[in-house]
Formats: structure tokens, sequence, C-alpha cells
């Protein structure tokens, strides 16, 4: 294993996270601990999780994959040995089930309370807004249209006078934003630096992988030039960068399969550049998966990418990503098929 520093603090965490999203859904608790288990042996020491989870989100199900988190650490007795990051709703229709207020202070209060609960820990390393309150990054949302009826007052200060007081009272270590715009990133980090109290965004999860890397324009210089690490997720754009729905196929189990709603990276565009960014894994003795990991593993501006799996053989496979360097021939090639096929999913 590869291991990084989540900026600004002198935490080493695994350059693989572990994402647990499926837990409680497509993987029963069971294999959520063999997966934990096994990505330890492996040497990752960072697992990433919200109280959303499992997805798609669901009020039977919502919060399942923390309490899998927290019976394992239960019983094995390791919190100490893993960075654990994790994260609260936005306002949205799809997580009005959890709560409606968005981030004041009470809702960050009772989310932090309800997931230390859940994860059987008394802290949280990492604690992260899942998305922005304002009416914008959603999925599927490419770009930014403003929206009047969007009545959102700047709270940014709030929040993070919120924030700063659980890590006083050391349930919370760092504070991490998600789904975020180059505006907003600005505006949390323009808090910390004018008011010295407030802490500091450390870390940026946001959607990068060989179909969207939207992430470029904009947010990695800021990520460079302030030190904020992108945590990448869907790194294999809900698997179809494995290559296992080219052909038309719809492999039995599968998350697409399973929720045919999710097409995010399933565009007429989108499949025509998998096809060529399969071609290229193939021409090189390369598999699609480990080939679309070893790019997101390689940006400078990459703290973690975080990989999600529902067997231990997909794990195994995207783990040992960790060790593929592609040649300076792949690479030239993956940006040849970028400039045809620019981000075409959003």
């Amino acid at each position: 294993m590869k291991y990084t520093h989540l900026p600004h603090t002198d935490i080493e965490v695994s350059k693989i996270c572990l994402g647990t999203m499926t837990w409680g859904n497509q993987n029963t608790e069971e294999e959520g601990h063999e997966q934990m288990d096994y990505a330890v042996d492996q040497g990752i020491n960072f697992f990433d999780t919200a109280e959303l989870y499992p997805i798609p989100a669901h009020p039977d199900r919502h919060s399942l994959t923390e309490k899998i988190i927290g019976t394992w650490f239960k019983k094995n007795g390791n919190r100490d040995k893993i960075v654990l990051a994790s994260k609260i709703v936005g306002r949205a229709e799809m997580s009005k089930f959890i709560r409606t207020t968005g981030f004041s202070r009470e809702s960050i209060i009772e989310a932090v309370e309800g997931s230390l609960k859940r994860l059987n820990t008394d802290y949280i390393d990492v604690y992260q807004l899942h998305w922005p309150e304002r009416n914008t990054n959603y999925f599927g949302k490419r770009g930014y249209a403003h929206d009047i009826s969007d009545h959102w007052e700047d709270n940014i200060h709030q929040v993070l006078e919120t924030l700063r007081d659980l890590i006083r009272e050391g349930k919370i270590r760092h504070v991490g934003i998600s789904n975020e715009t180059p505006w907003g990133t600005m505006r949390f980090l323009e808090e910390s630096k004018v008011h010295a109290t407030l802490p500091r965004a450390i870390t940026i999860q946001n959607p990068y992988n060989l179909l969207n890397r939207l992430f470029e324009v904009g947010l990695s210089e800021i990520s460079m030039r302030e030190q904020i690490g992108l945590l990448a997720y869907s790194p294999l754009g809900f698997g179809v960068l494995s290559g296992k729905y080219l052909g038309g196929r719809s492999p039995e189990g599968s998350r697409i399969t399973l929720f045919p709603n999710y097409k995010r990276y399933s565009s007429k565009t989108a499949i025509e550049a998998t096809q060529k960014y399969y071609e290229l894994a193939m021409a090189n003795d390369l598999s699609l998966a480990q080939m679309a990991l070893a790019f997101v593993n390689s940006r400078p501006f990459l703290t973690s990418n975080i990989i999600g799996a529902t067997s231990i053989k997909q794990l195994k496979e995207n783990i040992e990503s960790i060790d593929v360097t592609l040649s300076d021939e792949v690479l030239k090639g993956i940006e040849e098929i970028h400039n045809q096929h620019p981000n075409p999913a959003p």
C-alpha cells in the first residue's frame, strides 16, 4: 500500500480508501465485515461512510452502513487503527426522512451524535458536509445555473463555528466538504483564513474518473494551491469503467442492473468513450478497471481514491491498482481519448 497525509495534519492515510455505500443493501453485515478485514490486511487504514448510506437512500435502510462499521469496531476493538470519515446529509428530497433542517447548529450536532452512536466510537476523524445547501452540484447537473427560488443565505461562518465547537469537544477531528463547487470551496477556505479560530476544510470529496474530469476545471488548481486534498469518489463510474456493461451486457446483481435510474455514466458518448478506454487498456495488457483506478491514483491533487466493491474479488482487483504505474504511452492515449470525448458524464 502507498500512503499520503491528510493536508495540514500529521495523519497518514492509505492512498486507497475503502468506500462503504453498498453495505446494508447490496452487501450484508457479514460481507461488510469481510471487506473491512481484507482491506486492513492489504494495508488500508482509511474508511469513508455517511449517515445516508447505503445508497440508494431509503427510509428503512438509512444509516445501516454506519451500524455495520460500528459492529465491526466493537468486535475487533481496533478503532484506533482506522482513520474514519463520515458525512451529514444536505437538504434534499431524497434525505428529508432523516431531517430537513440543513446545516443548522442543531442539525449538525444531531447528525454527529447519531453517527458516533451507530459507529461505536467517540470521535470521527474527518466530518464532511455531503453536499451544499445551495441549489447547485446535484447529480446529473453540469455547471451552475442561477436559481431565483434558492433562498439560501450564507451561513458558512455559522456552520464552521458549530464544527469548531465539536472539534473542541473531541467529537470530530477535522472538517471536509463534498460535492462542492470552486466558489463554495473558496468560501469555506476564506472563512477559516479570516477567522483563525474556525477549522479549515482539509479535504473535498467529489467525483473524479476517466468519464468525469470536471474537477480539473477550477477545483484542481484550488486543491494544489490551497492544499485541500481530493477524496475521489466513483473512480469507476458506477462500475462502468470496469467494462462489464460493454456490448449491452447487464450482469446480474450489478449496480446499474439493480438500479437502472443510475444512468450518469451510461450515455451514448460515455459508452463510446468507455469502449475506447477498454481498447487502450487491452492493447497495453491492463484491465480497464485497473487502468482507470491507476489514472486516478496518479493525480497530484489526490489524497485518497475511494473504491467500492460488492465482492472480495472486485475489492482485490481494485486495491491492486495501487501497484500499477501507467506508462507515458498509456497516459498519452488517455489524453487523446479524453480530447475526443471530454467529460461525457456530468
